[in-house]
């Protein structure tokens, strides 16, 4: 099972009745024990693909196999490989947390001795034990956020499906639901593909990345790999002490200064930000903090996939 891919898609198509192709001739195959980023903008294709994976509709021509097994003709056995936290809150809003988890873990035929430890573990890991009686109705956002990580995992599926999991979350809460994630795929080698419009998290987390647009895969790599063909990056300088006149720094693509504490350096490959630090230290000009203007992904992500243009031509544009 070792060399058998969480989720191999292969020739995958949807046209829906009213002839919009949603899906078209779409290959992936996802490793086991991955981190992988589905991104894309809206309308990309991405829901219609969670969708068919999910087994809410059959595709118009193709294959999905979950840890090699058939999820057309072995829906059953497929469906206890896999997890999905779908965007939209789908629980009864009347029903207590810890029920959740145990009549969703009845599904999969888990008797209530199982999994009711398994529950109390979930919800302790994610800070929701306090509020095992309550009404889901009568939890937070972020919180039934969190439970519906929770069902998803009851059944210990092999591959989760995270499908805008953070969506309306704040920072803190965002942070520590990421390391729980982090930590399930590395103590229990979870399969996880992450859909975000969060691209710093993609960035953070992902070990691999596929882009969709317009319902067909326009990259497929290695993160590191795509990052690394990133030509210019922003850096951000905040300054000790407000500058009394205009800067001028040698060896940078471009140099703005917003306001009297603020520099923005623009770096092609090849020039260096130390080369930066040390015209500015003679000029006795003190960085306090320093930050990316964008965040590196969003920067390539906004060239391969423009809405203005097709995406094959947004390919060019970013010379890939």
């Amino acid at each position: 099972m070792t060399d058998v891919p969480a989720l191999k898609i292969e020739h995958l198509s949807k046209t829906y009745a009213n002839g919009f192709s949603a899906l078209k001739d779409v290959s992936l195959t996802v490793p086991q024990g991955g981190f992988f980023a589905l991104l894309g903008p809206n309308g990309a294709g991405k829901s219609t693909m969670i969708g068919i994976i999910s087994s809410l509709f059959k595709p118009s021509e193709g294959s999905v196999h979950i840890f090699g097994t058939d999820l057309l003709s072995q829906p059953s056995i497929a469906k206890q490989l896999l997890g999905v936290v779908p965007q939209e809150f789908n629980f009864n809003q009347f029903e207590k947390v810890e029920d959740i988890l145990i009549t969703q873990a009845g599904y999969f035929g888990i008797p209530a001795r199982e999994s009711k430890p398994r529950a109390k573990k979930l919800l302790m890991a994610l800070g929701l034990w306090d509020k095992r009686d309550n009404k889901a109705r009568e939890l937070s956002g972020g919180m039934k956020r969190r439970l519906m990580i929770a069902r998803a995992l009851i059944h210990k599926p092999k591959l989760l499906i995270l499908d805008e999991p953070t969506a309306g979350v704040d920072i803190e809460l965002r942070r520590s639901m990421w390391e729980f994630m982090q930590q399930i795929n590395r103590e229990e080698n979870t399969t996880i593909i992450l859909t975000t419009h969060y691209l710093e998290e993609a960035e953070q987390l992902c070990r691999r990345i596929a882009i969709l647009d317009h319902g067909e895969i326009r990259i497929n790599t290695e993160m590191k790999d795509l990052l690394a063909q990133l030509s210019v990056e922003t850096f951000v300088l905040d300054l000790a002490q407000p500058l009394t006149q205009t800067l001028a720094i040698d060896k940078v693509t471009g140099l703005t200064q917003p306001d009297a504490l603020t520099v923005e350096v623009t770096l092609s490959k090849g020039e260096s930000l130390n080369s930066v630090f040390e015209q500015l230290n003679k000029l006795n000009i003190e960085v306090a903090s320093m930050r990316n203007k964008a965040n590196r992904l969003e920067e390539l992500f906004m060239r391969l996939v423009d809405k203005n243009v097709s995406g094959q031509d947004s390919m060019k544009e970013a010379g890939l």
